[in-house]
């Protein structure tokens, strides 16, 4: 089946969708999900959506937080862009119908997170994600133009390399066309073609054995823009979340949210002692990065499995007002948050890299556009700071959707695309080579390339993954194509990019701290 439209978005968060509700006014557009519209990573988000609001904070303020969070890695001018352009995006997300939190005299309840000089985090609750993601979908299910199609698993970005030209990385006239997507329901595989396509995919968690994001984040965009000879950047700088609740065996595991530190939250030992001071003069205030590694080393000395966070010294009925989710979880597990301490682990979070894309979301592809966790902005630079997230996934939405509005009746459908050839392929019956091969991924990922690295663990993770690599391209070629095949694929693409690019940063830097190369000390 060929199905045709003027815009495509594959992905259904924040940016995907959002970028659906402002180009529909300007043609068809088609929205495919993995799943369900509503299986996301915005739906996870907890903290909320930084943005200048208040009289006493200032652009320059969040500018300098951001640029510091990011290790002074970050595009400035990126930076400048999006936290100037950020309240006007918070009034549409408000018109579109998303509330947030209000004080008794009506103006925004705005909360600090680590990294942030000021109070300055929009939110809803402690769900600020799923509250963004409701009325998102709410509108775009209501629009005559928009046509969202579930349970599709986008497989190639099309272009001339499908139409028997030669496309090389150095080429730089490389054109997408549309998607190959695979109908879960019926297990074909259906054309789809676009004059613009936007990638918004989300992340990569899933190359980790203990994760924050959903299961559909197995970095399937940047995965398929790589294979396509498009430019990827900057992998190397995987986030880990200082305070993922400590519940082995649970997926993903649940965040215990920024916000509960920036609200007054202490992390401790399990002997009670507090740690932070010794790593940062922010205390447990200070950046993801730090506050990371600074876990990881105590459990390291220790050999323990967790430390603990401390809301007991917080005002009870506030701290339940603030965090009601966050409380009925741990009141599941036998934790009254303001009685006892919440037992945490670092756990993978957020990719600072992916995608490269100019300021209005353009990627090297012609005609494709990359917006939220799956792009790389210069936005965060090699650490993001909490919250900016949403903001920049919702600001490059924007972008996006401007730019391709503005080219969009200068584009033909490329109608000559041939459809999936799959001749001489079979059905895999041992399923086990696959959930082997997974299992092996995310142990590498996890073991060699972590919050901490260094020069031998990168190398034998390459080595281990090159195996896996030529094990599984040998059965993609060979096979029928199902979701979790694909979803394997596409995680050894994007690890060997992480190891890679690792590999050539020969610092430590953010999100990237290995021993061969520790940081630099700074002079009194």
């Amino acid at each position: 089946m060929k199905l045709q439209s003027d815009f495509l978005v594959i992905g259904s968060g924040i940016a995907g969708l959002s970028f659906a509700l402002k180009v529909a006014k300007f043609g068809k557009v088609c929205v495919l999900t993995k799943n369900s519209i509503t299986d996301t990573a915005t739906v996870y988000a907890q903290g909320g959506i930084a943005a200048v609001i208040k009289k006493t904070d200032t652009y320059e303020k969040h500018i300098a937080d951001t640029l510091i969070a990011g290790a002074e890695l970050c595009d400035e001018e990126v930076v400048r862009m999006v936290v100037k352009e950020a309240p006007a995006q918070i009034k549409e997300l408000i018109s579109w119908g998303v509330e947030f939190d209000k004080t008794d005299d009506g103006k925004f309840d705005l909360a600090k997170e680590g990294g942030h000089s000021e109070h300055r985090i929009l939110h809803h609750k402690d769900n600020t994600g799923y509250e963004i993601q409701r009325s998102l979908t709410q509108e775009v299910l209501n629009h005559p133009n928009i046509r969202v199609m579930d349970e599709y698993f986008a497989i190639e970005v099309i272009t001339q390399h499908h139409l028997g030209k030669i496309v090389k990385r150095s080429n730089d006239n490389i054109e997408c066309y549309g998607v190959y997507a695979l109908n879960k329901k019926n297990n074909t595989i259906d054309t789809f073609l676009a004059k613009t396509t936007l990638i918004a995919t989300g992340g990569t968690g899933n190359l980790y054995q203990t994760t924050t994001n959903p299961e559909v984040a197995t970095g399937d965009g940047i995965a398929m823009v790589y294979r396509a000879k498009g430019t990827i950047e900057n992998m190397e700088f995987v986030q880990f979340h200082p305070t993922s609740l400590y519940n082995p065996g649970e997926t993903p595991s649940f965040l215990i949210s920024e916000a509960v530190r920036g609200f007054g939250a202490i992390l401790r030992k399990i002997n009670g002692e507090k740690f932070m001071y010794k790593y940062d003069e922010r205390g447990s205030l200070a950046p993801r990065d730090i506050v990371a590694r600074a876990i990881d080393n105590e459990l390291k000395i220790s050999g323990e499995d967790h430390v603990f966070l401390d809301c007991t010294h917080l005002d009870s009925t506030e701290l339940l007002a603030r965090f009601p989710n966050i409380s009925q979880k741990c009141k599941s597990l036998g934790i009254d948050i303001t009685k006892d301490m919440i037992p945490v682990v670092p756990a993978a979070h957020y990719l600072c890299g992916g995608i490269k894309v100019d300021k209005n979301g353009r990627s090297s592809i012609k005609n494709l556009y990359a917006a939220g966790e799956t792009s790389s902005t210069g936005m965060h630079g090699a650490n993001r700071l909490a919250s900016n997230s949403l903001l920049e996934a919702v600001v490059y939405a924007d972008r996006a959707a401007k730019d391709a509005i503005s080219l969009i009746d200068k584009i033909e459908f490329n109608t000559s695309v041939p459809d999936w050839n799959d001749e001489g392929t079979t059905h895999n019956e041992e399923m086990i080579l696959i959930t082997q091969n997974l299992k092996e991924v995310q142990q590498i990922m996890s073991n060699y390339v972590g919050i901490v690295r260094s020069d031998i663990r990168l190398k034998r993770a390459f080595d281990r993954l090159e195996i896996i690599y030529n094990e599984t391209e040998e059965l993609f070629k060979k096979s029928k194509l199902f979701v979790r095949l694909c979803e394997l694929r596409n995680l050894i693409n994007v690890g060997y990019l992480v190891i890679k690019m690792a590999q050539k940063r020969k610092e430590s830097i953010g999100l990237h701290y290995t021993i061969n190369y520790p940081p630099k000390k700074k002079e009194a």
